[in-house]
């Protein structure tokens, strides 16, 4: 195996380590709004991911720089031709981050209600956007024989990546349901389990589609086979949350996540940014990559680094693994 087919890999990796991880965050942002009653158990919602949710967006950094040293091409082609939607997600990014910080540093009503509307937004787009741009990775977009991208805003609102954006913001929140349902207690558990069952039914009808679809526009006998364990999967968090088993539930739902997005990157394989315009102008994992000596000192730095922040993040989610209630939360909060 080449190296730069190595480095596919690991950006694959890393993507779907930030969609796992941030993916439950977004659902958390999401349920702010759909589960929590009042400002108390929204406090708690907040708290399940407070210690943990700047550590996995730490995911998305490390995939967008391996992408730029490894795959400058493809770096370059698709921050230049999703810059709108890229951008909209950085800046809901960084109002989210100020949002969890500084919602509770005064005590106005309206103040804390100003910001737990930001947390709900800016977890709802980004969940609906990288949808939205991984399906239009997938499918293919106008880039011509410079690899440059020739299309508009409008060219990526297309009926398969709707379908993309509604698929991730149904399974993250899902997930996030799960994890809430995980890292609770008392009525909040209770009614995180009930709204993980009803946002699995829909988050199973919706990915059948998408997956489905992939599967028969681009799809091989691999692919295939992560489409039956990602519906498998999905399909057992479901019936492990009606029977009130969290943890088996949650590790289900994110193996879903982790099929569906091993079943994206194996659908675009070899290609990295395929072109609707031409086949032979696509991007590849041979014409956008860096060079040998690149990749080679990329991988050694990568080998020694990976394993420190990955012990380090287990052991951040190991100390805060306790649940939560509203009883922990004090009523001048």
């Amino acid at each position: 195996m080449e190296l730069h087919d190595v480095w596919f890999v690991l950006i694959a990796v890393l993507w779907t380590g930030y969609f796992f991880l941030e993916g439950f965050d977004f659902g958390i942002g999401v349920l702010t709004k759909l589960l929590a009653r009042n400002r108390k158990e929204r406090r708690v919602l907040i708290n399940t991911i407070g210690p943990v949710w700047d550590g996995n967006e730490v995911w998305l950094l490390s995939a967008g720089g391996a992408t730029f040293a490894a795959f400058p091409e493809w770096y370059a082609t698709l921050f230049s031709g999703f810059y709108l939607p890229l951008l909209i997600i950085l800046v809901c990014l960084i109002v989210r981050g100020v949002a969890f910080e500084y919602r509770a540093k005064r005590p106005e009503e309206r103040w804390q209600r100003n910001w737990e509307h930001a947390i709900f937004w800016t977890s709802l787009l980004p969940a609906v956007l990288w949808g939205v741009a991984f399906g239009n990775i997938v499918r293919g977009v106008k880039i011509d024989a410079e690899m440059e991208y020739v299309g508009n805003v409008a060219d990526l609102l297309n009926p398969y990546a709707i379908l993309g954006g509604l698929v991730t913001l149904t399974l993250f929140t899902f997930h996030g349901a799960v994890f809430a349902a995980l890292k609770t207690v008392g009525d909040i558990r209770m009614r995180a389990r009930k709204q993980a069952f009803g946002l699995g039914l829909l988050t199973a009808v919706l990915a059948a589609g998408f997956l489905g679809w992939t599967q028969a526009d681009s799809g091989d006998g691999a692919s295939l086979g992560t489409l039956v364990v990602a519906v498998m999967a999905l399909a057992g968090a479901v019936v492990a949350i009606r029977a009130g088993r969290e943890g088996w539930s949650f590790a289900l739902s994110g193996l879903t996540i982790v099929a569906a997005v091993a079943m994206l990157f194996l659908t675009l394989f070899p290609n990295v940014m395929p072109s609707s315009l031409n086949p032979a102008w696509s991007l590849t994992v041979t014409n956008a990559s860096s060079t040998p000596y690149t990749l080679k000192i990329m991988t050694w730095c990568a080998g020694i680094a990976t394993p420190v922040v990955l012990l380090y993040q287990g052991w951040t989610y190991w100390v805060f693994r306790k649940r939560i209630g509203t009883h922990h939360i004090a009523d001048a909060h």
